[in-house]
């Protein structure tokens, strides 16, 4: 319903700015030989100061995207987009959200707060909202910007003519530079089809959960000057070439990471990005699915289905052991133990060989001389109709962050 599948690398932000959203693909993973120490800090520093003049800009083209409609079953398949030139992909270069089509101002040309609309979460964890406009009326960057302002995460634009899709890139009739005030805008958007924009708007108003991913191809990364850092990222092992790129990654930076943490040089904290259902929701077979503690906390089906494999809720589950991992560890005064766990977890208790388990994730832990009693306390009951402290904070950390 919500958040990317996964991230797959840190997600270094400036901790002064605590409404900075914009967190950025940062890779810091080696192509071939591993990072000594001495590298990997002279590699932060020269990063820092070579990309600091680039903050703010968005160069990459994205033209050639895709867009995964999960939900409703009657659409469910990938279907491609045109992203547009401005604003930028955030986290990672996906997101997973719940489309809505704006009754009234369906062109998006005029100010939501004017029919007194908001796409904002009414608590922190809430679905992100992927609004759905209709071409026409004004200009491709007014209908994002009056989108961004209501607290849309990203707009779809639907073409009102069948014809090949363009890449959002150039003013239209005119419009100036000047005018756009571009670098206003931050939050990604894309032209879809007359076809799919129809039967994306039906679902949506026939009341439908209508869940999609949007997917670019290449997203830039941003600098920032410290060595401390969140690694934001996702337990889930089923999504392609994009999670075997996570684990690699994991596998490679592992050991650079726990010199870093033992020598006192960076501290650093792992997050895991849930969302909850909504409410009217709650008891259908998707946020069952997906989602524990009756709706709280959810995460994305790793196959993108429902009807196959492991679902949501167990990403969720296994999000939980790691970040409770995590604490436990940090309060014995190893929390580069977290390293450890995930990389072992991730060779050891894959989807694919059906050992993501409570009972695989206890072995490890085990292994690493880790209190069991102590992480289960932390992990809870993920039956209970009630909040989770842990994965609160989390969904608290998504908006601060």
């Amino acid at each position: 319903l919500c958040f990317p599948r996964h991230v797959s690398c840190p997600l270094l932000h400036p901790s002064p700015e605590p409404n900075y959203k914009s967190r950025q693909l940062v890779s810091l993973a080696p192509q071939s030989n591993p990072i000594d120490t001495a590298d990997m800090l002279r590699l932060l520093l020269i990063w820092a100061a070579i990309l600091g003049c680039c903050h703010g800009q968005s160069e990459v083209s994205r033209r050639n995207s895709l867009l995964k409609v999960m939900s409703p079953p009657e659409l469910e398949g990938t279907y491609g987009c045109a992203s547009a030139d401005f604003g930028f992909p955030q986290h990672a270069g996906s997101m997973t959200g719940v489309v809505v089509y704006p009754r009234p101002n369906t062109m998006a040309c005029m100010n939501f707060d004017d029919f007194g609309i908001s796409f904002r979460s009414r608590r922190a964890g809430g679905p992100p909202v992927i609004l759905l406009v209709d071409r026409g009326g004004c200009y491709f960057t007014t209908k994002v910007q009056n989108g961004q302002k209501a607290g849309a995460a990203a707009v779809l634009i639907v073409n009102h003519r069948n014809e090949p899709l363009f890449a959002i890139d150039e003013p239209e009739s005119g419009e100036t530079t000047l005018d756009l005030h571009l670098q206003d805008i931050t939050i990604p958007s894309a032209l879809i089809t007359k076809s799919l924009g129809e039967s994306l708007r039906k679902a949506s108003n026939n009341g439908d959960l209508v869940n999609v991913n949007l997917d670019w191809e290449e997203s830039r990364p941003h600098p920032h000057e410290r060595a401390e850092y969140e690694f934001w990222t996702n337990g889930n092992d089923e999504c392609g070439p994009k999670c075997d790129e996570q684990v690699d990654f994991l596998k490679r930076f592992k050991g650079v990471a726990q010199t870093l943490e033992k020598k006192g040089y960076t501290q650093f904290t792992p997050h895991y990005i849930t969302w909850y259902c909504p409410e009217n929701f709650v008891l259908s077979k998707q946020c069952k699915s997906q989602c524990i503690n009756h709706g709280r906390y959810c995460a994305p089906d790793p196959e993108q289905g429902f009807s196959k494999g492991y679902d949501g809720r167990d990403v969720v589950l296994q999000n939980l052991y790691q970040i409770c991992v995590f604490k436990v560890a940090k309060k014995t005064g190893k929390p580069w133990l977290w390293w450890d766990y995930v990389t072992h977890f991730a060779i050891m208790c894959p989807m694919k060989k059906k050992m993501y388990t409570h009972e695989c994730a206890s072995g490890v832990i085990r292994s690493l001389g880790l209190s069991q009693k102590a992480v289960d306390m932390c992990v809870g009951d993920p039956h209970a109709d009630e909040d989770h402290p842990v994965l609160k904070d989390e969904q608290d950390a998504q908006v601060t962050s």
